[in-house]
């Protein structure tokens, strides 16, 4: 079971308890990815092991309880089910069922503005969500440049911006990250501009 949910979601980490009990999983709320263009559902566990189940229509409440490590048990309104979790990243939580080659997917909503409906709203969260990710990732890291035939650097890429706004070099000169050794990448400032 376990290879059929890492090859379709590669990258996972296990829930740790002391990890992300308290921070990322108690009080936070759960939309439910699977499903969403049919019915959208709001999963909130709670401290006292109640889980609420928010639907347009109404709210239900069932239970949780945490067995060992990262594997769970939750009633359903099919009876109880054992689930182990796991987190993609923070906001991204995977309950993968033990009995059965099925997951649920989960985003976390708690700390975003926008409402997720619809599988388009999802795809707009998680392409907004990971563009600020790759932003930050280029934002703090250095790249050195070649400009007539000449390389420099490591600069960062505000640092690059600087130069080209001030027309020291030109924004298509390529660039390589300081780990790499050539720059068969091909990408240039204006690339990494355009990302931030």
């Amino acid at each position: 079971m376990n290879d059929y949910l890492h090859n379709t979601i590669p990258n996972l980490k296990p829930f740790d308890y002391e990890r992300h009990h308290d921070s990322h999983f108690i009080n936070q709320q759960w939309v439910l990815v699977n499903g969403i263009s049919k019915k959208k559902s709001v999963y909130t566990f709670r401290d006292d092991n109640i889980l609420e189940i928010e639907r347009k229509d109404a709210t239900i409440k069932t239970s949780w309880t945490l067995s060992i490590h990262n594997i769970f048990t939750i009633e359903t309104e099919d009876g109880i089910i054992t689930v182990k979790a796991y987190f993609k990243d923070d906001d991204i939580l995977v309950l993968n069922h033990q009995d059965k080659q099925e997951f649920a997917l989960y985003i976390n909503t708690t700390n975003y503005d926008e409402d997720l409906n619809s599988v388009e709203d999802i795809q707009s969260f998680l392409k907004e969500k990971y563009r600020k990710k790759v932003s930050n990732v280029i934002y703090e890291h250095e790249f050195y440049y070649i400009s007539e035939s000449e390389e420099f650097g490591p600069n960062t890429v505000e640092e690059l911006t600087a130069k080209v706004k001030n027309e020291d070099i030109s924004a298509y000169c390529f660039v390589r990250d300081i780990n790499e050794d050539d720059y068969s990448k091909r990408l240039r400032i204006v690339d990494l501009m355009q990302e931030l």
